[in-house]
């Protein structure tokens, strides 16, 4: 079935998103790993496999389209040096990417796409749950402290 062209680039654009999602959340995974910090490390490497599965959508979707997925495109990805700037970064990422599909949601839906929107809301609702994660880790640095909260990350 062709696809519209710009939904399409749209999906690209999704594809790029995700696909420096997943480096950033391996990268803040491994570094947890390395400090020790074994919860850390399977809760990003966990939201990392999510990622993966929402470009394994994306790009599915995209051929089924008739398109081509881009997946030589990535963003610029933000490595936090220590636990609090890593989650901020992955704060500030999931934004986008709820911004994003948002207005990818929409696109869908004015192109009468309506199996395009329902994955993409599909995803969009995984990236609401990866935003309350991150609050929720945010919220408990705060409260704790955090040296407090680090030392309940040890496995």
């Amino acid at each position: 079935m062709k696809g519209d062209p710009k939904l399409i680039d749209t999906l690209n654009s999704l594809l790029a998103d995700e696909l420096t999602a997943i480096n950033q959340y391996i990268v803040h995974a491994e570094m947890c790993e390395d400090w020790g910090f074994g919860k850390l490390h399977h809760s990003f490497e966990k939201r990392a496999i999510d990622e993966m599965k929402h470009a394994e959508k994306l790009i599915g979707r995209i051929l089924f389209l008739e398109g081509t997925p881009i997946v030589t495109k990535l963003r610029d990805i933000h490595i936090g040096s220590e636990v609090p700037k890593q989650v901020e970064n992955d704060r500030v990422s999931e934004m986008g990417a709820i911004k994003a599909y948002n207005e990818a949601i929409i696109l869908a839906g004015e192109l009468k796409d309506y199996a395009t929107r329902d994955i993409l809301v599909q995803i969009l609702n995984d990236e609401d749950r990866h935003m309350d994660e991150i609050e929720e880790l945010q919220d408990q640095m705060e409260h704790m402290t955090i040296p407090v909260f680090l030392s309940t990350q040890v496995e």
